[in-house]
């Protein structure tokens, strides 16, 4: 099978029955968490003075997607099929356990494609586009035989925007994204001069974040509650334990200039609208489709679908606005608010600690501008659960290539685009955890490789 060649040392495992071609570590033995050493270049990727990174897996064989450390140091990978898809592996199960950085003892499981993963109580959660469900955790893994349970059920598979993104809160709150399967709720999605539905049917089922209880089974749409609405779509969603609240970023609509170009030029469409960094507070309405943010004018403005000029605001002004802003269609499909310790092994410096690490995945549709992101951005936090300061280019060069000036520009390198789109990407970077011992780990989905990034400057 392609899948086991692509694994080296490897396990596959598909609803629960285990496959094995080498002896598996049995019973409570954590793996060290002391610090193995960078790759020789860093994995390839671009670090600040004082980290270095490796590759923990090369290659997964598929799409990885958002990832978790459990404290005994075994990594969790959600994937979103891919080259396997027809095996449905859903879930890798990572371990080192010769201390090398390696992973050189790797299980897949469940038959569960998808986004979401996270640890609560004991128990592993994952989510497909139609379902959220949780697995056992003994000593820091899934056991043989470990069957999942269903926590939520029978969620409609939507055409678009369907990755069920999730976060869980200490109290045991579970809230799930549902992704608008729209672009801007208009009559006829997309289509030039099309207005938008008013008011947007989509708002009752989509377009938000829904609660449910991360301890009860079988639970349906209608047994959860409407947390926050007015998100388009919000990979991106996290719980942040310094102040107990929950944080999301939205991918902005598309198609200003395409649908309103005598409102927009290309390249207002390129920049906006912006990639919003959101404070989720239960109630918040953060407006679309009526509204987007526009961080030229700091503010939110309503749109072409509904009599906006690009300036005017009418029902959004009382709109929730966002923490941050970014330029558009960079993607952010994952956040993490780091907690390590300088006294851990890996531990970042303390100018990291509360502070916020965010996946740009990348762009697709910003000519005729460069293409944007491909990179994992640090925010620094303020006591009010606010940023305190600029976003910083953390880790870079994922894609491998330049994101050079689209044909047509002046320049040197006009006529040329060697990242044309993602497709031209080596990597790009999907997901992010926080390991034991303070490492940074990221997720590619291109090829599924997982990087570890440690702070090595005390060493």
């Amino acid at each position: 099978m392609r899948t086991l060649l692509l694994l080296s040392a490897t396990t596959l495992v598909l609803t629960g029955t285990l496959l094995s071609n080498k002896p598996r570590p049995t019973g409570n033995h954590p793996i060290s968490l002391a610090a193995p050493k960078p790759d020789p270049n860093n994995g390839g990727i671009k670090l600040p003075a004082g980290f270095g990174a490796l590759t923990v897996v090369d290659s997964l064989g598929a799409r990885a997607r958002h990832i978790v450390v459990d404290n005994t140091g075994t990594i969790f990978v959600k994937q979103d099929g891919g080259r396997v898809r027809s095996q449905n592996i859903g879930i890798m199960q990572l371990r080192d356990t010769n201390n090398d950085g390696k992973a050189d003892d790797i299980k897949g499981f469940g038959n569960f494609p998808g986004t979401g993963i996270g640890i609560y109580n004991g128990y592993l959660y994952a989510s497909s586009d139609t379902s959220v469900y949780r697995y056992r955790l003994t000593n820091g893994m899934i056991a043989e035989g470990t069957q999942p349970e269903p926590i939520v059920v029978g969620l409609a598979l939507q055409r678009g925007h369907s990755a069920k993104s999730l976060a869980i809160s200490p109290d045991g709150r579970l809230f799930v994204n549902f992704g608008a399967p729209s672009n801007a709720c208009q009559e006829k999605d997309r289509a030039p001069g099309s207005k938008g539905q008013d008011p947007c049917p989509l708002l009752e089922e989509y377009a938000g974040i829904w609660q449910f209880d991360a301890n009860k089974l079988n639970q349906r749409k209608a047994d959860g509650k409407r947390y926050a609405t007015g998100i388009r779509n919000a990979v991106a969603l996290r719980w942040n334990t310094t102040n107990n609240t929950l944080y999301a970023l939205q991918h902005g609509r598309d198609n200003l200039f395409q649908n309103w170009g005598e409102m927009y030029t290309a390249e207002q469409s390129a920049e906006l609208p912006s990639e919003e960094f959101l404070m989720v507070k239960e109630g918040a309405d953060f407006g679309w489709p009526y509204c987007y943010y526009d961080h030229f004018q700091s503010k939110k403005v309503l749109a072409p679908e509904y009599g906006g000029n690009g300036t005017s605001q009418g029902r959004c002004e009382g709109k929730e606005k966002p923490i941050m802003a970014f330029p558009g269609h960079w993607a952010p499909n994952d956040v993490l608010f780091y907690t390590g310790s300088t006294g851990a092994a890996n531990g970042f410096p303390a100018r990291y600690k509360n502070g916020a690490f965010i996946c740009f995945h990348g762009s697709w549709n910003r000519a005729p501008l460069k293409q944007g992101g491909y990179f994992v951005a640090f925010v620094p936090f303020g006591n009010d659960g606010r940023p305190s300061g600029k976003y910083e280019v953390f880790a870079e060069g994922f894609a491998g290539v330049p994101e050079m000036a689209a044909p047509g520009q002046s320049g040197p390198n006009a006529g040329k685009l060697d990242l044309a789109g993602p497709g031209d990407a080596k990597h790009r970077p999907m997901g992010l955890a926080q390991g034991p011992d303070g490492s940074l780990y990221i997720t590619d989905s291109v090829k599924g490789t997982v990087y570890r990034v440690m702070y090595t400057a005390k060493r």
